[in-house]
């Protein structure tokens, strides 16, 4: 059999003859007909595709209707009244700019790491600054009382440019068919969200999803998760009208629980922090258990974020960092699942190559603290034996 990379296809123009004989290309073809009958038949990236192919396309391919139709398949849940209404308010015809942002994959790169270790003493001056006009800006000396007094103004912390809420649309498909969508809104301000570990949970505690799945009864049945499960937790700041994808699309890992049956199905996102924490892992659990009649009900539904030590960190920490990640880099999601394996299997190592160099620092301590003892022991011994004679 003779390749196809080996022998292309040598490339065709399609025409059409017309009643006088004259041929009809891709072209001459009417707008509306491109538009109803061609366009509408794509998906995401290859509309993106087609709108960089001619200028009649591109200016074709900026219809909003497009772009609505493309999020609402792809993301059922953002097919929801709430949801809408945030893509409308979006840049740039809405839809468009929204699929742009929550296709696209975090940017997690190493360099970032080292760039901070560069920067920080530029950091640390422009925060001094930060601080000093934050507080001169809401503080006056009163000349007269000789004392400063506090202007009646917003506090700093109203000034913050943290969202006040974030709304989390995601979506679990089965062999292409939405099997879950759901929509939650959380809100960031409340102390109780601030000091409490990040978790989201997207399902009832009393409440399960039936799906048509069926139980796996040994290990080997798990790799069917692994191949036909995927998962999008869209993340979006409906102030900033900004968004975010933190799921790795196909699984990491599924785990099966000898005992009760229960199948843990993970998917995570590695996003890049600074050099104390290096990377933290948002990690989406999806826990489905079994059915009477032999078929796996989706029981929860989570997201949280932990560090490379597996603390698991609380709402402000994780506030700061999922900010970053909307307002930073991003990256071409079109092998979302590849890179989300191979980063989550780069963290699991860089986690065990933390946790060891962790172990030998504490060993080391270790030894010279008994190391230390040993010596006073020595020489209080000696002091006893000198002080005798």
């Amino acid at each position: 059999m003779t390749s196809s990379l080996q022998n292309p296809p040598i490339p065709t123009t399609t025409t059409t003859v017309t009643a006088d004989g004259g041929a009809t290309g891709f072209s001459d073809l009417h707008p509306y007909i491109i538009e109803a009958h061609i366009l509408t038949r794509l998906d995401g990236p290859t509309l993106a595709s087609t709108s960089c192919s001619s200028s009649t396309l591109h200016r074709l391919s900026l219809e909003n209707h497009l772009w609505s139709r493309v999020c609402h398949s792809t993301w059922p849940s953002t097919a929801t009244p709430r949801i809408s209404h945030v893509i409308s308010t979006f840049p740039d015809a809405g839809h468009r700019t929204f699929f742009s942002q929550s296709f696209s994959l975090p940017s997690s790169e190493n360099k970032q790491i080292h760039d901070v270790e560069s920067v920080s003493l530029t950091s640390l001056r422009s925060t001094i600054c930060i601080i000093l006009s934050n507080f001169f800006s809401v503080c006056l000396f009163d000349r007269n009382r000789k004392q400063w007094s506090i202007q009646p103004t917003n506090s700093i912390a109203n000034r913050s440019s943290s969202p006040p809420e974030l709304i989390s649309a995601v979506d679990i498909h089965y062999k292409n068919k939405a099997i879950f969508s759901n929509v939650q809104v959380s809100e960031t301000t409340s102390s109780w969200f601030q000091s409490s570990p990040y978790r989201i949970d997207m399902i009832d505690p009393k409440e399960v999803i039936s799906t048509p799945i069926k139980h796996p009864s040994d290990d080997d049945t798990c790799t069917d998760l692994i191949d036909h499960m995927t998962l999008s937790w869209i993340l979006i700041d409906p102030i900033g009208r900004r968004s975010i994808n933190l799921s790795s699309f196909k699984s990491v890992s599924v785990q099966r629980h000898w005992l009760t049956g229960e199948v843990q199905v993970r998917f995570t996102s590695i996003l890049t922090v600074d050099q104390k924490r290096g990377h933290v892992q948002c990690e989406i659990v999806v826990t489905c258990c079994g059915s009477e009649v032999g078929e796996m009900q989706v029981r929860e539904v989570s997201m949280g974020v932990e560090d490379m030590d597996g603390t698991h960190l609380n709402g402000r920490e994780s506030l700061v960092i999922l900010q970053k990640v909307l307002e930073g880099k991003r990256g071409n999601g079109a092998n979302r699942g590849e890179i989300g394996r191979k980063r989550y299997k780069e963290f699991l190592e860089m986690r065990r190559e933390r946790k060891e160099k962790k172990l030998r620092r504490e060993g080391a301590l270790d030894s010279l603290c008994v190391a230390f003892g040993i010596s006073i022991f020595m020489a209080f011994w000696c002091f006893l034996f000198c002080s005798s004679r």
